[in-house]
């Protein structure tokens, strides 16, 4: 993947979710899925400059984390056949450990 994110963004492999048959057995149609809220990360940003200081302060995650996020955030791409999602900083929510 050739996508460098800039300042605070993170882009995010959505985990897919793979069964769409419910218990029941009655099958889900793509249209009525919920979108997955949880992905890896695959490239951070550089941060953000500090308004005071000018430094640089980098988000808390790095490449390869697993991260909960917003359910509408982000801005959805498709490269080389792959979703991936560009998300601020700010709409991640949680590391899954």
């Amino acid at each position: 993947m050739n996508l460098q994110p800039l300042g605070d963004r993170v882009i995010v492999k959505p985990l897919s979710e793979e069964d769409s048959k419910t218990p029941s057995g009655i099958y889900i149609p793509d249209t009525a899925k919920e979108k997955p809220q949880e992905g890896e990360v695959v490239a951070v940003g550089p941060g953000e400059p500090e308004a005071e200081t000018g430094k640089r302060v980098k988000p808390d995650v790095k490449k390869g984390d697993k991260v909960v996020y917003s359910k509408y955030g982000g801005t959805e791409i498709k490269v080389e056949g792959t979703e991936y999602l560009i998300l601020s900083s700010r709409d991640i929510l949680a590391k899954v450990s």
